[in-house]
């Protein structure tokens, strides 16, 4: 796509502005973002927007309790106050030390959600999307049985029925 004002380059900046329920867009680069004034910055470091993630956590002693927060993984030394500074873990045997304090991180970060639930592009091929719909029906079955929850097991069990036919 091309730049609105200049019609030379590349547009990279994406514009939405909504006025009384009317919306615009504009699509321009990066030189002509510069003299429009426009500042953009275009990508935040991963460590920068965890902290900012994490900066909004109840305190320590609500989340982890006194005793946790001073525990210290033998591996690489790292400790969950690092964690919460440098919001990366030291080493893979962090995620079995911190075992017990890292989940509520996580569903913090993530809105409430403790797994993958992510999305099915557009362009997918409907025979694909089928299948990752009786893939993810399957998965919910089977934590039904796994709680013993038998009408809604039932209910799932004939969606599958209706997606497979």
């Amino acid at each position: 796509m091309q730049c609105q004002i200049c019609n030379k380059n590349d547009a990279t900046i994406h514009l939405t502005e909504i006025t009384d329920g009317v919306r615009s867009e504009m699509h321009i680069c990066e030189d002509c973002a510069a003299e429009q004034g426009i500042t953009v910055k275009s990508q935040i470091p991963i460590n920068e927007l965890l902290s900012s993630l994490l900066a909004v956590q109840p305190t320590d002693d609500e989340l982890f309790g006194p005793s946790e927060k001073e525990v210290t993984c033998p591996h690489c030394g790292f400790t969950l106050e690092q964690f919460r500074k440098e919001a990366v873990l030291g080493c893979p045997y962090d995620y079995e030390i911190f075992e017990k304090s890292l989940p509520p991180l996580i569903e913090k970060a993530h809105n409430g959600k403790t797994t993958h639930c992510g999305k099915v592009p557009s362009k997918t091929p409907k025979d694909a999307r089928k299948k990752v719909e009786l893939l993810n029906l399957r998965q919910q079955l089977e934590a039904a049985v796994q709680s013993e929850d038998y009408e809604l097991a039932a209910k799932l069990r004939d969606k599958i029925k209706n997606c497979e036919t």
